[in-house]
């Protein structure tokens, strides 16, 4: 995560952007490993640990009709989650993630291990979905550095 990390602030600080996080089942884990790193307030604005439903709608603009229908655990919930940490922060791009840790809590229609990673900016959002195998702290472990790698992705285009 580490070296995720340090390659994100350098394209960060090519760019002279920063980040924010909006995270649910990974309950601040990516906002942890940013500011571990010193240095890291120059790249990173804020991180919004919405677990609840409520959180979300409250402090992330979440549309309830949104979770109802969807769920918190959705690609529609991630967007929106990414679009409400952009909005509700100074940054240039915001990652967000949502999802079934387990050990419990999953179904057929999401397994344990389903996670959305949600992407926004000014003018763009995308969400990947992803199926982890695993333990909790491992789906949580694959789900932030995951989340790391999209922006990474995402700032180096479609030419990397």
């Amino acid at each position: 995560m580490d070296d995720l990390i340090q390659q994100l602030f350098s394209l960060l600080d090519q760019r002279k952007m920063m980040v924010a996080t909006a995270e649910s089942c990974t309950g601040g884990m990516i906002a942890a490993a940013i500011t571990e790193v010193a240095g890291s307030s120059a790249y990173f604005d804020r991180g919004f640990v919405t677990y609840s439903n409520e959180a979300k709608i409250e402090t992330l603009d979440i549309q309830p009709l949104t979770i109802e229908r969807f769920g918190a655990v959705s690609e529609q919930t991630a967007r929106m989650m990414a679009r409400g940490a952009y909005a509700h922060s100074n940054a240039d791009i915001a990652i967000s993630v949502t999802g079934i840790a387990g050990p419990g809590g999953g179904s057929d229609e999401k397994p344990v291990g389903l996670v959305y990673i949600g992407l926004a900016t000014d003018d763009h959002a995308e969400v990947h979905k992803h199926n982890f195998n695993g333990d909790r702290q491992s789906i949580r472990q694959q789900t932030a550095e995951l989340a790391v790698q999209h922006v990474i992705d995402y700032l180096l285009g479609p030419s990397a």
